[in-house]
């Protein structure tokens, strides 16, 4: 490909220079230096980075990726038969069973080596475990614990958690995933207590784990209240875990390389292993985490199928669950569960259209005990998983309900004016405390989230304006014209792991001086996972930012009060029902969402839909 267009393709966005770096190795291997290879090596480099697992050969095939001008041609991709018979040529392009760079399989899907391993390895592992029940239950004493833990009396429908916790007893590998405020986080305290009480598992040892140290935090909270109220033996309480790890944290990450510590040839030492926020988990770190699991443990995920995928490549979670869809159990398996329940589970399927039995591991949660589905948010929810921006938009504009509005953004000065009134409301609170405890507690009952980080509409012009506003107030003590950034009150988010200070990403901290030394002196106050409040040093602490305003990929695993969302006026690839959805979901009372109706439209009709093998492999 010659070198003026490959700086056009880089100009425009197209390309990065890792992907150019990449396609000049994988060409100089191929006999001629083929553009066409050079421009699969590139694009596959190119989605990976964006998301993706693998490049669709026959979703590009023919597609111009670059419009032509008065200064250069047009980029369009070849014809796909040409194409993957150049492809074949290549020595750095094999078969599946051949360990080169790229790999090319039967459906025209061209992956990086590595995503490829990563996609067959957790794709044979949950394709196993399916098939796999537990042999040695005690179906007397798993029937008394699921009828005792779940004793309430319930409606004339179906109670799904109990449904949850009999397949995570009966199954090797379960799935429970749910919407907001359907107790996903609820029913593990419940399911470990059930599991413990089986004879000969008293004294098993139960991993728990979240993807990041805000979730984990959380979860361990949830869980503590959770245990006080189980009714259960003092030495079933007593085996319960008081610890949730984080994902890396469990499987102790080698330092300087990308390797664990437990893997296939070291596994856990445990028999059950609870994942939560499953949803966030990339490709690469749940094939690393499967491999970690011993062959006789329980794995149990557990998250919301619609939320984001996390930021790197995959989307597991909802590969696993068949996205929207729905399955039923299979006849077996619905006869197991009506006897073990006493539910009457009229949705099984005579002759199960999927052989690997995943569908018999799959819970979903259907019922929102936080919102009900004439509220508001709960409403609203629903209508953007389904779609509907019509529906969400009357829903948005009905004054009957203020816990779900719009504020139409019709210009800069409008959008501005209406926003600083919100910060000096929002943000007041906890800037008026010298109490660390009382001023994070304050802190999450109002945030704003952004679909970006730059631009007017984005996070950082949003922290910019906040300092600002709360500056002129007298809220904060920040001087401008010095390089210095910190200040009593400064809110900050940790951006990178720092396993020695047990500081995570998206863990929140604000900074005060410490009221028990009564000096000046700032720290930087973070929640602990114990409700103890622990103090930094700024200047010790991990990479980090200021924290009024963060991206909704950031928001993911913590909940507020009140949440402002904000979509630029700008159309981005980043918009989607997805990302709406993941923002509204972190809101417990009141949601507000920012938007052009333009849009807002097209942000709840896009929907992401990420190129992995997974899902086929799966269920097809």
């Amino acid at each position: 490909m010659r070198e003026n267009i490959i700086t056009i393709l880089k100009q425009n966005g197209i390309l990065s220079e890792l992907d150019i770096h990449f396609a000049r190795f994988i060409a100089r291997m191929s006999l001629d230096n083929d553009p066409r290879i050079f421009l699969a090596a590139a694009l596959v480099s190119h989605v990976t980075a964006s998301g993706n697992v693998c490049l669709d050969l026959s979703a590009m095939a023919e597609k111009t990726i670059l419009e032509p001008d008065d200064n250069h041609e047009a980029v369009t991709c070849p014809k796909l038969g040409p194409w993957r018979a150049a492809l074949r040529k290549c020595p750095a392009i094999g078969n599946p069973e051949q360990k080169r760079p790229l790999v090319l399989d039967s459906a025209n899907r061209l992956y990086l080596y590595r995503y490829w391993e990563y996609e067959k390895i957790l794709a044979t592992f949950i394709a196993q475990r399916s098939k796999q029940s537990i042999d040695d239950l005690d179906l007397p004493s798993l029937k008394a614990s699921i009828a005792r833990h779940f004793h309430a009396p319930r409606e004339n429908s179906i109670n799904w958690q109990k449904i949850a916790a009999a397949t995570a007893g009966l199954k090797k590998i379960s799935v429970i995933t749910g919407g907001p405020g359907t107790g996903k986080t609820f029913i593990i305290a419940k399911i470990l207590a059930i599991l413990l009480e089986q004879p000969g598992l008293s004294k098993c040892k139960i991993v728990v784990a979240a993807p990041t140290g805000k979730a984990a935090a959380r979860l361990k909270e949830s869980m503590q209240q959770t245990f006080r109220l189980i009714h259960c033996s003092d030495s079933v309480k007593r085996a319960l875990p008081g610890e949730v790890y984080t994902i890396h944290r469990m499987l102790k990450p080698i330092a300087g390389s990308p390797y664990f510590h437990y893997n296939s040839e070291n596994p856990l030492p445990a028999e059950v292993i609870v994942i939560d926020e499953a949803s966030m988990v990339d490709l690469a770190l749940m094939s690393k985490l499967v491999q970690a699991v011993p062959l006789h443990a329980r794995l149990i995920l557990i998250g919301d199928k619609d939320q984001l995928a996390s930021v790197e490549a995959g989307s597991v979670m909802g590969d696993i669950c068949d996205h929207q869809a729905i399955h039923d159990f299979s006849d077996h398996f619905c006869s197991s569960l009506s006897q073990l329940t006493g539910e009457c589970l009229s949705c099984a399927v005579k002759s199960p259209a999927y052989p690997p039995a995943l569908q018999d591991c799959i819970v979903v949660l259907r019922k929102s005990y936080r919102f009900s589905t004439k509220s508001g948010i709960g409403a609203l929810s629903q209508l953007i998983k389904r779609g509907d921006p019509d529906g969400a938009l009357a829903l948005l504009i009905n004054p009957d309900d203020p816990s779900a509005s719009w504020f139409e953004i019709e210009g800069s000065s409008d959008f501005i004016e209406a926003l600083v009134k919100k910060i000096r409301h929002g943000y007041s609170d906890f800037l008026k405390t010298a109490d660390p405890g009382l001023a994070l507690e304050r802190f999450n009952r109002f945030q704003i989230l952004c679909a970006v980080k730059i631009g007017p509409f984005g996070v950082d012009a949003i922290n910019h304006l906040a300092e600002e506003v709360l500056r002129q107030q007298n809220l904060i003590h920040l001087d401008p014209k010095k390089l210095q950034p910190w200040y009593r009150g400064r809110p900050v988010m940790i951006t990178a792991n720092d396993y020695s200070l047990d500081l995570f990403n998206g863990d929140i901290g604000i900074t005060l001086p410490d009221p028990a030394t009564g000096s000046n002196d700032l720290y930087v106050f973070f929640p602990g996972a114990d409700g103890e409040i622990r103090r930094f040093d700024p200047h010790r602490l991990p990479a980090h930012q200021t924290v009024y305003a963060m991206t909704i990929h950031k928001s993911q695993g913590s909940e507020f009060d009140e949440v402002i969302l904000v979509l630029p006026q700008k159309d981005y690839p980043v918009l989607s029902r997805e990302l709406v959805y993941t923002g509204l979901t972190r809101a417990k009372s009141k949601f507000s969402i920012w938007a052009t109706r333009t849009i807002l439209t097209q942000s709840i009709l896009r929907k992401i839909e990420r190129i992995t093998g997974l899902r086929e492999a799966l269920w097809a």
